[in-house]
């Protein structure tokens, strides 16, 4: 069963009152259970790794991690909504 709009309206209005690292890891830490939080810390690894120039399999050795997973994350940087280049740029000034 999909989630209600207004029920990701609700999650992105909360995401958007975060101001701190601090509080980031307050709302993550219980938002996550501990599996999805190391996933997407991993997520984010590989996206930086990938928009950085790094070879795949250079990626994979070091995370850990499948080739296909690097492929998911780099059709997601190439084709995604932007938030991983808009937040890339915005991180990198």
């Amino acid at each position: 069963m999909p989630v209600p709009r207004d029920h990701l309206r609700d999650l992105y209005e909360l995401f958007s009152h975060v101001d701190t690292t601090d509080e980031a890891k307050l709302l993550l830490n219980d938002i996550l259970t501990p599996q999805e939080l190391e996933s997407l810390a991993e997520r984010w690894q590989l996206v930086q790794s990938l928009h950085s120039g790094k070879p795949q399999r250079d990626i994979a050795k070091k995370l850990g991690i499948s080739i296909s997973k690097i492929t998911r994350g780099s059709r997601m940087l190439q084709y995604g909504s932007g938030g991983f280049q808009h937040f890339l740029k915005k991180l990198n000034k």
